[in-house]
Order: C-alpha cells, then sequence, then structure tokens
C-alpha cells in the first residue's frame, strides 16, 4: 500500500471526474504520512510488548501491586484490590509511553494537513477527564467481574459473558446521554427544513426517531462522523457539525473583534468549505437508518455476544493450566485477572486476528448493502455526491492494494461503492 501511496501520483483516469490533482496529490501525502506513523508506532508497540514479556514485566508489576495493596493494610489474601492496583499501574504505564505517539499524530501529522482543532491546553485536559472516566467504567467492572468468576463455581464463565452482556448494553445506552457529552457538546437540531426532512424519512422507515443531536466535533477534528445509538423505541440521530454544511466552523467568517483561537480550540476559518448540502446529510442518514433497517446492529451484537461467549468458555477450559502461568513468570500464583490477560491478549491473538477478518468483510458487505437501501429510498444522486464530499473533506486516498484493502478495510473503497451507485443515479 506504502508503494501505492507512493508511486500513484497523478489522478487516474476513472477518478478524473470526481477528484482534482491538488486535493488527491493533499490526500496521498496524508496518508503516506499516516503510513509512516502507524509502520513506527506499530514497530514501537511490539518492540515494547516483547520486552515487557521478555523482562518479566507483568510479573513485577504484579509485585509491585502486592506490595502498595500490603502497605494499604491489604493482604494477599485479597486478590481483587491487588489486581485492581495492577489495572491502574498497567493503565497509567500505558497512557504515559503511548502519549509522545497521540501528540506526535495530533500536532504534527493531523496539524500538517489542517484537521486539527486542539490547543495544547484542551488535548491535555481531554486526557486527563479521558483516563479518569475509563478508570470510574474499569475499575468497578473488573472487580465485579473478578469477584462472579471467583464465586462463580463450574459455571462461572455463563454469568461472566452475562455480566458482560449487562454491562456493555448499559454503556451503549448511557453513553451519548451521560458520557459522550463530558467530551463534547451536544445540542438538538434546530426546528428547521433539515430536521423535518430527517423525521419524515426516519417516519417513513418506521425508524423510532425522538431526538436529533449536532455535536461539536470541529473542536477537536474537521474530520466528519454521524451515528445513531439507543434501543427499542427511544432512538437518536448524532451529527458532527463538520459534516453539515451550514454548521461547519470551518465554512464560518470569525465573529467581529474575535482572533479565531479560544483557550481551548483553534477555530481554523481558512475559506476551506466543508460539509455536505441537506440532501446529502440525508442520503448519509439514509445510509445509516439503512444498517439498522436490515438488521446490521443486532447482527454484530449477536455476533459479539457469541464470540464472547465462547472465548469465557475457553478461558473456563485454559484457566486450571499451571504451565500457562509459568510460562509468563508466575511459578506459585494463579492470579485470575493475570489469567485473564494471558488467555484473551496472547492465547486468543492468532483467533482474533482470523475473527477481526472475517468481521471486515461482513461489515465491507453490510455498507454495499446499506448503500444500496439508501438507492431505494431515491437517494442514489445525493450519496454519490456525498461520499466524493466526504472522501475529500477527511483526505482520503481513492487508491489502493487489493491485498491491503482486503485485510485492513471495513468500509469498502471509494470507487466500488461508487460504481454500485452509478446506475441508479444515471437513472
Amino acid at each position: 500500500q506504502r508503494r501505492v501511496y507512493r508511486t500513484t501520483t497523478h489522478v487516474p483516469q476513472e477518478l478524473g471526474q470526481i477528484m482534482d490533482s491538488e486535493t488527491f496529490e493533499k490526500s496521498r501525502l496524508y496518508q503516506l504520512d499516516k503510513s509512516t506513523f502507524s509502520f513506527w508506532s506499530g514497530l514501537y508497540s511490539e518492540v515494547e510488548g516483547t520486552m515487557i514479556l521478555l523482562c518479566g514485566g507483568i510479573p513485577f508489576l504484579w509485585k509491585l501491586s502486592g506490595q502498595i495493596s500490603g502497605r494499604a493494610g491489604f493482604g494477599p489474601e485479597y486478590e481483587i484490590v491487588q489486581s485492581l492496583i495492577f489495572l491502574l499501574l498497567a493503565t497509567l504505564f500505558s497512557a504515559v509511553t503511548g502519549l509522545p505517539w497521540s501528540l506526535y499524530n495530533t500536532f504534527v501529522i493531523e496539524e500538517k494537513h489542517g484537521f486539527n482543532q486542539q490547543t495544547l491546553g484542551f488535548f491535555f485536559k481531554d486526557a486527563i477527564k479521558k483516563f479518569v472516566v475509563t478508570q470510574c467504567i474499569l475499575l468497578p467492572v473488573t472487580s465485579l467481574l473478578l469477584y462472579i468468576i471467583k464465586i462463580g463455581g463450574d459455571y462461572f464463565f455463563i454469568y461472566a459473558w452475562l455480566f458482560t452482556l449487562v454491562v456493555s448494553l448499559v454503556l451503549v445506552t448511557i453513553y451519548a446521554d451521560y458520557i459522550a457529552p463530558l467530551f463534547d457538546k451536544f445540542i438538538p437540531l434546530p426546528e428547521g427544513e433539515l430536521k423535518q426532512q430527517i423525521e419524515t424519512m426516519a417516519k417513513s422507515i418506521d425508524f423510532p426517531l425522538t431526538k436529533v443531536y449536532v455535536v461539536e466535533g470541529s473542536k477537536r477534528s474537521s474530520h466528519s462522523n454521524a451515528y445513531f445509538y439507543g434501543f427499542f423505541k427511544n432512538k437518536r440521530i448524532v451529527l458532527f457539525d463538520t459534516l453539515l454544511e451550514d454548521y461547519s466552523v470551518l465554512n464560518k467568517e470569525p465573529a467581529e473583534g474575535e482572533d479565531g483561537e479560544n483557550e481551548e480550540t483553534k477555530s481554523k476559518t481558512k475559506n476551506k468549505k466543508q460539509g455536505c448540502k441537506n440532501e446529502e446529510v440525508l442520503a448519509v442518514l439514509g445510509h445509516e437508518l439503512g444498517h439498522w433497517k436490515l438488521g446490521h446492529t443486532v447482527k454484530n451484537i449477536i455476533i459479539s455476544q457469541m464470540n464472547s461467549f465462547l472465548c469465557f468458555f475457553l478461558f473456563a477450559v485454559l484457566i486450571g493450566q499451571k504451565e500457562l502461568f509459568a510460562a509468563f513468570g508466575f511459578y506459585d500464583t494463579q492470579p485470575t485477572l493475570i489469567g485473564l490477560m494471558i488467555i484473551f491478549q496472547f492465547i486468543f491473538s492468532p483467533y482474533n486476528e482470523v475473527l477481526s477478518f472475517c468481521l471486515t468483510v461482513l461489515s465491507r458487505r453490510f455498507e454495499f448493502q446499506a448503500d444500496a437501501f439508501a438507492k431505494e429510498l431515491g437517494k442514489a444522486k445525493d450519496l454519490y455526491s456525498a461520499l466524493i464530499k466526504l472522501n475529500k473533506d477527511n483526505l482520503g486516498f481513492p487508491v489502493s492494494d487489493w491485498i491491503f484493502s482486503m485485510w485492513h478495510y471495513s468500509h469498502p473503497p471509494l470507487l466500488e461503492r461508487l460504481q454500485a451507485l452509478k446506475d441508479a443515479k444515471q437513472e
């Protein structure tokens, strides 16, 4: 794929009508920089993980956690307390070692290509907030999971799976209402033509829409997105302001007296036209609602839970193997949390790669089906133009190596999606 980025310097003939040479070159350089960053950050991650294993980092951190819990008055019998300290230290280590890479990605690569909207102060405040919120969720959930495994008896894997199922459903339900607003501002889409058209389209396919929100995604990045969430008869749609031509901060001139920058974010109004027209936004939403109407969301949840149950079952089979613990430096103890880490992170890794590839193939199939659904709604022409605009706004490179795209792309390449829409567009 890197060879494709380096050598494809001119717009291919089949893209001549949909992409200008300036945008093509920008997207090529952006994706080349991202590819280089991905290579070096991935290599560092592999080296770090290997050194941790070879140098006994995991048993060392477990021993350190035991010393800390012991000083707090909790002996070895308080395994869950020691596990939580271990988890806190491990995630803190991961956050610290990952920080330089995150800074470089945000303030060098994304900044260089015009996507970053954050200041350094906003970045660090955001990072600290994310870490705290993650710990507030991760530590209680982990402690309950470990407790269930401890008292669950021979069939603990069933109870553990049911617990993780409930937790995942609760998190999906509360995320957009209680967690996401901690980081971004959500405002109801104002009354007007767009809102009426969205409600009409939702009603036409029996989508139980209750609210439509606009989120200030432009505070972080000029990348655009849209999604829906909620269960049963309580669905909400969320549109990033960067998706909407009328709301995108990049399309607006700074108000008189403003210097275009506040203490949290940069307002980069460089006359960069961005976002989609109302008809194109409706086409994008038609695609997203297609995922709901065709049952893709439910199918993904079912697949995920079947996989989760299988993993917990195999964990129950393997957890008694002392050789597994000994291989990772645990000769005298077999802590449950360490067993989860060894089995889920290391033993299952080949299986996870195969599963990931299968889900990627399925995801591309779902994307084609959702595009076809939008086409049936009469949105083919608008979706066609929206995909081109979104590709341009996000500097997606439309030329890909077939093996690379087959393995990595959860969405079909742009040209394949446009070709599938082309006939209906012409009609």
